[in-house]
């Protein structure tokens, strides 16, 4: 088994103007120190979605659900906007359901003052709901701080040595025995 697990960082901000972008190279250059993951981004304002569910599946829900299924396991960056999600996320992970089936999810989330814990909570639903598994350690950061605090690190740390356990279980389990919903 590959020791490398396949890890998708997913900016789930579509504004213009948004910090989401910086926050997902921030985790990117910490994630990259590790030996055990290989890292891509999924930047969803790279994506031209749809407006609303099409009656045809299009090229990009085709290139996206196509990265959705190589990935081992995510990490979603998110803003949280009125104690919830983007509604682009929300679009993007409605786009793919079997290609998330037994795979890690992981967060980092940003806001002012509550650091985006709201979003991530509404997250942690939907995607039980897509039968993913949700490590409980997140990384959080909040806009309205400029200084990067201590245990930011250590979170780090922490949500990807979960990401990266569940991952390689997980994988070597949909090798035994393919999961079904």
């Amino acid at each position: 088994m590959d020791a490398q697990q396949r890890i998708a960082v997913i900016v789930g901000s579509t504004r213009e103007g948004r910090v989401g972008d910086a926050v997902a190279r921030w985790f990117v250059d910490r994630a990259k120190q590790r030996d055990d993951v290989d890292l891509s981004v999924l930047d969803l304002a790279e994506f031209d979605f749809p407006n609303r569910y099409p009656e045809e599946v299009t090229a990009e829900m085709n290139r996206f659900t196509a990265a959705i299924d190589r990935a081992d396991g995510f990490v979603v960056v998110t803003p949280e906007y009125n104690r919830s999600f983007p509604a682009s996320l929300k679009q993007a992970i409605d786009f793919a359901y079997d290609e998330w089936h037994a795979k890690p999810v992981g967060f980092v989330s940003y806001g002012c003052r509550s650091r985006g814990h709201h979003a991530v909570a509404a997250l942690r639903v939907v995607f039980a709901e897509l039968h993913t598994v949700v490590v409980r350690d997140e990384v959080s950061r909040d806009l309205m701080s400029t200084e990067v605090r201590q245990d930011d690190e250590p979170a780090v740390t922490n949500m990807l040595d979960q990401l990266v356990w569940w991952s390689q279980a997980l994988r070597a389990g949909r090798a035994a025995r393919p999961y079904v919903a």
